[in-house]
């Protein structure tokens, strides 16, 4: 679990690993819970306040609100990286945290629906630095032996604060209302999210030289522009990551919007569309401090498959059937097939990463993974309006298990080294 090192260029006190590093690490853990926590706030009831309060007819513009979510956290994941190695790690995260801090209150006091759709682009920023920074500076504290772990723990705190939080406002929304009682815990989590981030947390990029000044030297530097291009589809594994990232979030983009109006559908109280919407990402976020370590021992490809093709049975059995019972083991598959992949996508993309470009390859990677929020919800909501809230859900579900499959094809459980994959970047397209 722990990998210490010493370099002549790096401070004599800054040592990898995750014993040496604990009680930072154990901070950004808590700080990605509230991070995870501002997402929660919306998962159960926000969809169900465009529909019942501002009566919003159409499927598509009730999910409006995760599309501006979506395309804003892509896009500042992919200048998350850039800034972080410019600016350092810490800076980053507190302009996520500052970005974040008006959101509850424009949900609690919005006037109309294009007041939601405005405070989720906030929070797409918020999420898309303030997440970033979180799982970056773990993976830069720990070292390249405990990546998956490091990972695995991060993305347990946020999404296990997800879970809590759609099971705590739904509940809160059966006894006082969709607003703004439920919306209160988001006004707690930006606080002491900001207060932490500015008074206790360090920047990690001493870390990174250490890393570096053992690691194999880069010929020679590599612009945003090749790691983009590498990140997206010129490596097979770094693509066959991308492109599973982007699946991945584009049927969780679906469940955020469609589920709620789905199992409303049926006469389902909003408490019970709590459990159900808490079911999947606890599920999600607890596996992972399991499925984070295993991917370090078995490898990536495998847990990836398995895991697109476990959520998409899932996501068959959800919109295939129509009683609370299956739907809630359709969300612990979903859960669990996330878990599977999560945690093993983005240590992929690390172990094949240089320490120098290695934010910037996962800003890229998160851009295409977060762009999946804008593309799922946005076209479930056009297939729910014309063909009906389950067939958006199968659809879905269909094109989860086809990228399984690409995975499989293309994935390899093997790591270029960097100076290959920098070679790689410079050959023409094509």
């Amino acid at each position: 679990m722990s990998e210490t090192v010493s370099a002549p260029q790096a401070a004599s006190l800054v040592r990898l690993g995750l014993r040496e590093n604990w009680p930072q690490f154990a901070l950004l853990v808590l700080i990605n819970a509230f991070v995870g926590g501002m997402v929660g706030i919306e998962r159960t009831v926000v969809p169900l306040i465009g529909a019942e309060e501002f009566k919003v007819g159409s499927t598509t513009l009730v999910v409006s609100f995760i599309v501006s979510f979506g395309v804003v956290k892509a896009c500042a994941n992919l200048i998350s990286g850039k800034l972080a190695d410019k600016w350092g790690r810490k800076r980053v995260l507190i302009l996520g945290w500052l970005v974040g801090l008006p959101v509850p209150f424009m949900i609690i006091w919005a006037p109309s629906w294009g007041w939601v759709i405005a405070a989720n682009a906030l929070l797409g920023i918020n999420q898309g630095l303030a997440w970033s920074m979180t799982v970056i500076m773990k993976i830069d504290l720990v070292g390249p032996k405990s990546r998956g772990l490091a990972v695995g723990l991060n993305e347990f705190a946020g999404y296990l604060a997800v879970g809590a939080t759609a099971y705590l406002t739904g509940y809160l929304a059966s006894e006082y209302g969709l607003r703004p009682a439920p919306i209160y815990l988001g006004v707690a989590y930006a606080i002491l999210g900001a207060a932490l981030s500015i008074l206790l947390v360090r920047d990690t990029r001493e870390h990174v030289r250490l890393e570096m000044a053992v690691h194999a030297r880069q010929a020679s530097p590599i612009s945003f522009r090749e790691i983009f291009l590498l990140t997206s589809f010129r490596d097979r594994n770094l693509f066959a990551a991308s492109q599973a990232g982007l699946v991945n979030n584009l049927n969780d983009g679906m469940s955020w919007g469609i589920f709620p109006l789905f199992f409303a559908s049926f006469g389902l109280a909003v408490d019970r569309i709590g459990i159900l919407k808490a079911v999947y990402p606890a599920t999600w976020g607890i596996l992972q401090v399991a499925t984070g370590p295993l991917s370090d021992r078995w490898g990536r490809k495998g847990l990836i498959v398995a895991g697109m093709w476990v959520q998409a049975g899932g996501l068959f059995l959800t919109g295939g059937t129509s009683h609370f019972e299956w739907w809630l083991v359709g969300s612990l598959l979903l859960g669990l097939g996330t878990a599977m992949v999560y945690p093993s996508l983005i240590a992929a993309v690390s172990d094949a990463s240089h320490p120098s470009w290695r934010a910037r390859s996962l800003s890229v990677y998160r851009f295409w993974r977060d762009l999946g929020y804008a593309i799922g919800a946005l076209s479930a909501g056009i297939i729910a309006d014309r063909f009906g809230l389950s067939a958006a859900i199968v659809s879905i579900a269909a094109l989860t298990f086809i990228s399984g499959a690409v995975a499989a094809v293309f994935m390899r459980e093997r790591t270029a080294t960097s100076v290959d994959l920098a070679q790689q970047a410079r050959r023409p397209a094509g």
